[in-house]
């Protein structure tokens, strides 16, 4: 039996990935859109959200946890719009990552999202965890969420990235078909090609490291700061690229970093990156369209 899993990846000869204008860096902000989405007893789950909050807490069953909610709530109130004027102020690209239902709830900020021509890919029909899901019942969540968001933002997604993700969720979407790439991985610094099912699919890969989630969980931020962590990060890319470009990728959250002191901190970085003229700051789905264009899959 072949092993699933591909440790080699590019190994020590990574491609160049010819950035646009020579390019040595691409940068890529996500917005996560969630809020509406979450698990809770109002969209018929057994539980409460307990994922991605300011506290530890435990999951309340069969009963709505009004703390949670409201941190969610305040994501879709303020947050969202904090980091609308935050990005384009400066004129700065952003996909966003939409839970279907979240979308939905939410045309305003949608109105907006196309406003400022950010991609909008999707994040699913749920917040929710898909790994322990039946997979008839997942193929008819992503049919629905595709539904959905085609409704509510006009158009089809072309990106997809669920997340809590399930060992079925790639071939679903592959099976669903219309998507550019997705972003279900956390393997690479650049864009790769799998097969699933002998059909060729791009992987855009996502991140948990440059990502505000880690101002929550057990592993928060200390020392460094978020911001100066990004820069870090940016910069070393940067320096690397003198030699191999690479894709840096930053994962936001509305409820998160859209609090005005983690907004504050994100600004740093923001200015950061629009000071930089050796930066391409772009969406996902052009990175995934200039990876097909510059490096097609060619099967062996």
């Amino acid at each position: 039996m072949t092993y699933p899993r591909d440790l080699a990846g590019y190994g020590r000869t990574p491609p160049d990935p010819c950035w646009p204008g020579g390019k040595k860096l691409a940068v890529q902000f996500v917005i996560n859109y969630e809020e509406g989405g979450e698990h809770s007893i109002l969209h018929g789950d057994r539980h409460s959200e307990a994922f991605l909050t300011e506290e530890p807490t435990p999951a309340f069953a069969n009963i709505r946890n009004i703390n949670v909610e409201s941190q969610y709530e305040y994501g879709s109130r303020v947050g969202w719009w904090r980091l609308y004027r935050l990005f384009t102020e400066r004129k700065l690209p952003v996909t966003v990552f939409g839970i279907a239902t979240s979308l939905q709830k939410n045309p305003e900020a949608v109105a907006a999202m196309k406003e400022a021509d950010f991609e909008i890919a999707s994040h699913g029909l749920r917040w929710i965890q898909y790994a322990e899901m039946p997979e008839e019942q997942e193929a008819a969540q992503i049919a629905e969420a595709i539904r959905i968001h085609t409704e509510v933002t006009g158009s089809r997604p072309q990106g997809w990235y669920t997340g809590r993700m399930s060992v079925n969720t790639r071939k679903l979407i592959v099976k669903a078909g219309g998507f550019i790439y997705d972003a279900d991985s956390f393997a690479d610094d650049l864009p790769y090609w799998v097969d699933v099912d002998g059909r060729d699919h791009l992987i855009v890969p996502y991140t948990l490291d440059n990502n505000d989630g880690r101002y929550v969980n057990t592993y928060g931020y200390q020392s460094p700061s978020f911001s100066a962590y990004l820069i870090q990060a940016f910069d070393f890319l940067r320096r690397e690229a003198e030699v191999s470009p690479r894709m840096m990728s930053i994962g936001l959250h509305t409820r998160l970093v859209g609090r005005p002191g983690r907004a504050a901190d994100l600004e740093r970085f923001l200015d950061h990156v629009a000071a930089a003229d050796d930066v391409w700051v772009t969406r996902r789905i052009d990175i995934a369209n200039h990876w097909r264009s510059v490096h097609p899959r060619r099967r062996d």
